[in-house]
């Protein structure tokens, strides 16, 4: 979800964000009709509830239900994908920072983009700013990422990495597609719920040795990654496949699947052009906060339409935030009113998102 949340989209992450690649030819905000929307919120509530299932609470045919989806993933880039939550896992998300020299900023994103452990790749600022996700499961991890891994040639011009501490907005992220009725919203917790989530204590801390585990506690095993590949290639899977993929009867696949959701260690995210909802305008805001209004205005902040992540991180500034706008009135109302008002706020730096490399949950183009 910076990110985010796309993948409207979030590093926990929010997804359906941002399209990753040059975008297709798009069904238009005003082409799309209300079984359009109200398929796309349920699908952000309800990620692998069935096409009949999805009917039901839309009370359609599941014909039609395939038919849209279909539509939509063909003209759109619509995709549901499968991600492990980092944090929950006990690995760190950092957001690093390059500028870069004029003409070269595409391809140092495109140098980052082909990492494994970069989420997200965007280009910022007239093109001479690159803003990257990157997961580390490990200090030595971190440690090789920082003093050696990352781009060192004279191109780039400074470096900044700020450590994410803490996710303010939930994983599911609606914003601008929001169409459901609460009744509705009810029946798809019935078919499709989003488990209750384990205490957090029962999750390894980062760093944590596995001999230190609570007993009983649902971690990541190796035998785990080819059900977790599967799944961010296509989180809507049957599970038949995924059980031929992984080798393991359906029985087993349903139910880890479910354990790692319970655990907070799976979640699954939404991909599509954001220009299908009417977002034109996409803003990276970095805001310096009082330390003691922190908390609350990263709830606060989180609680805003406009906002698919929103996180407390180290650095010169500690809330980082991801808003998508309409246009750039809105934006400019927003800035001047309910972001002005957030407790504690000292400074706020804003940076245009001008493109995406890499999304979190998409290999880049090319690879």
């Amino acid at each position: 979800m910076v990110h985010g949340k796309g993948s409207l989209t979030r590093i926990q992450q929010p997804s359906c964000r941002i399209s990753t690649f040059p975008r297709r030819v798009s069904v238009k905000t005003t082409q799309l009709d209300e079984v359009d929307r109200q398929l796309l919120h349920a699908l952000m509530m309800a990620p692998r509830a069935s096409f009949r299932q999805l009917a039901g609470v839309l009370e359609v045919s599941d014909q039609t239900i395939a038919r849209r989806f279909r539509r939509l993933a063909e003209t759109s880039g619509l995709r549901v994908f499968g991600l492990v939550n980092g944090q929950r896992a006990g690995w760190v998300d950092w957001l690093v920072r390059l500028q870069a020299a004029p003409g070269s900023a595409q391809r140092i994103a495109d140098t980052l983009a082909q990492r494994p452990d970069t989420r997200w790749v965007r280009l910022y600022s007239g093109g001479t700013e690159i803003v990257c996700t990157v997961q580390v499961r490990s200090p030595e991890q971190r440690n090789a990422l920082f003093l050696q891994g990352l781009p060192g040639s004279r191109h780039v011009t400074a470096i900044t990495a700020q450590s994410i501490l803490h996710v303010f907005t939930p994983v599911a992220y609606a914003g601008y597609a929001r169409a459901l009725s609460p009744g509705q919203l009810a029946a798809l917790r019935e078919v499709d719920a989003e488990p209750a989530l384990l205490p957090s204590e029962t999750a390894p801390p980062p760093g944590t040795d596995s001999a230190w585990v609570t007993p009983g506690a649902t971690v990541l095993r190796d035998a785990d990654d080819p059900l977790l590949a599967e799944l961010a290639r296509d989180g809507r899977a049957p599970v038949a496949e995924l059980a031929a993929a992984t080798h393991w009867h359906e029985s087993s696949v349903r139910r880890r699947i479910e354990e790692l959701r319970r655990a907070g260690l799976l979640y699954f995210d939404l991909d599509l052009d954001d220009a299908l909802l009417g977002v034109s305008v996409n803003v990276m805001l970095w805001l310096k906060i009082e330390p003691a209004c922190l908390d609350a205005a990263g709830r606060a902040v989180a609680g805003h339409p406009e906002i698919p992540f929103a996180a407390a991180t180290t650095g010169p500034t500690n809330l980082a935030v991801s808003a998508v706008f309409r246009d750039t009135r809105q934006l400019y109302g927003y800035l001047t009113t309910r972001l002005a008002d957030l407790p504690g706020l000292q400074s706020v730096e804003s940076a245009p998102i001008i493109g995406t490399v890499k999304r979190v949950g998409r290999p880049p183009a090319g690879a």
